[in-house]
């Protein structure tokens, strides 16, 4: 059976790595597109063999661009994290690492002009409505990825991508504390309920017996502490009104606590394994609650200024953050790099999608 022809991109965007296509180039129905992510990236199996996945959460995620029809905005994203031991594809949260080779991926694929020796790309996330700034660098009209920025997680330096993140308070729920309180108990642990460009599940690491900063490894192998977890954040998906949250990433979970060096420390779950780092849109979640008194993040956290710093696996990281008023986020900021690694065509098996265009052509 004949394979089909897909225009793909893989580049790294922050501390992960995926493909990146232009949604014309995929199906429009959406189960069909779910298919071709399924085949693309290998899944459902472990060490995602027959795809590109790279068998690991960070390198699972997929992003779909595409021009925008909003006059003030450039492009639209979608962002997809393809699960890698189910058949599963969930396009409810969003990704600010994928979301930094969003604008390079956009001009170099024509969808618009660069400006000078740097260009502004307007980004509409489809996931959560919230609209994001990127200043791309792109010396003499050419986007370059060659600087000195450096971000945790990422060997080397590259050229600095600035993201600022609006609208981004009550992207999913409408509200930055969906309950409408700061703190919540569930199974008599309390946590915070917040929906801040990820919708997370905040709690106290020292409430469940352990440090903010343990080890990856040390949360990954303790299966009674993950069930434990998983409980309370099924309970945590019905009171933010996502339902049932068995088969989504949504909310996430944040295990939170003091540190030296840094406002506060997390180990940021996604939401079954420990990131390595740790996500821009969790990064902003946590920031911004860490400004709002009577939050779990709060009680452990040196007091947030202008920039919220963040301790995580792989370093510290800096968001940058302003209130509008109590309960709303004017606008959040990160730095980011991004690089683009391949570019080429991606193969699919006919059985998946047979094309619907004169790309669908027998495979040599």
């Amino acid at each position: 059976m004949r394979q089909t022809r897909i225009p793909c991109v893989i580049m790294r965007g922050g501390s992960s790595r995926g493909p990146y296509f232009l949604a014309s180039d995929l199906p429009a129905d959406v189960a069909t597109r779910d298919a071709v992510l399924l085949a693309a990236m290998g899944s459902p199996h472990q060490l995602q063999v027959d795809g590109i996945g790279g068998a690991n959460t960070l390198t699972s995620k997929v992003a779909i661009i595409s021009p925008s029809a909003e006059a003030d905005v450039d492009v639209d994203y979608l962002f997809a994290q393809v699960d890698i031991g189910k058949a599963l594809v969930d396009t409810r949260p969003n990704c600010g690492n994928m979301l930094a080779g969003v604008g390079p991926f956009a001009l170099e694929a024509g969808l618009l002009p660069a400006t000078g020796d740097e260009t502004l790309v307007r980004i509409r996330n489809k996931n959560t409505g919230a609209l994001v700034e990127a200043l791309i660098q792109t010396p003499g009209g050419e986007v370059t990825y060659d600087g000195t920025a450096e971000i945790p997680g990422v060997n080397g330096t590259a050229a600095p991508i600035m993201l600022r993140f609006r609208q981004v308070a009550g992207a999913k729920t409408g509200r930055l504390f969906p309950t409408g309180l700061r703190s919540d108990v569930i199974d008599g642990v309390e946590v915070s309920l917040v929906d801040c460009a990820m919708p997370m599940m905040i709690l106290r690491a020292a409430d469940l017996g352990i440090s903010a900063e343990a080890a990856p490894t040390e949360i990954d192998g303790d299966k009674a502490l993950l069930a434990r977890i998983e409980a309370i954040r099924m309970e945590a998906g019905h009171r933010m009104g996502f339902g049932d949250v068995t088969d989504s990433v949504v909310p996430k979970v944040g295990l939170v606590g003091p540190t030296d060096g840094a406002d506060f420390a997390v180990r940021y779950l996604t939401p079954h394994a420990v990131h390595k780092a740790l996500a821009v849109t969790g990064a902003i979640c946590l920031a911004a609650a860490a400004k709002c008194p009577g939050t779990t993040v709060h009680s452990v956290s040196k007091p947030v200024g202008d920039i919220a710093t963040i301790r995580h696996p792989g370093g510290v990281i800096e968001v940058p953050i302003a209130m509008n008023g109590a309960e709303d986020v004017a606008w959040a900021g990160m730095q980011r790099t991004a690089r683009r690694i391949m570019e080429g065509t991606l193969l699919v098996p006919g059985r998946v999608w047979a094309g619907d265009k004169p790309m669908a052509l027998a495979a040599e």
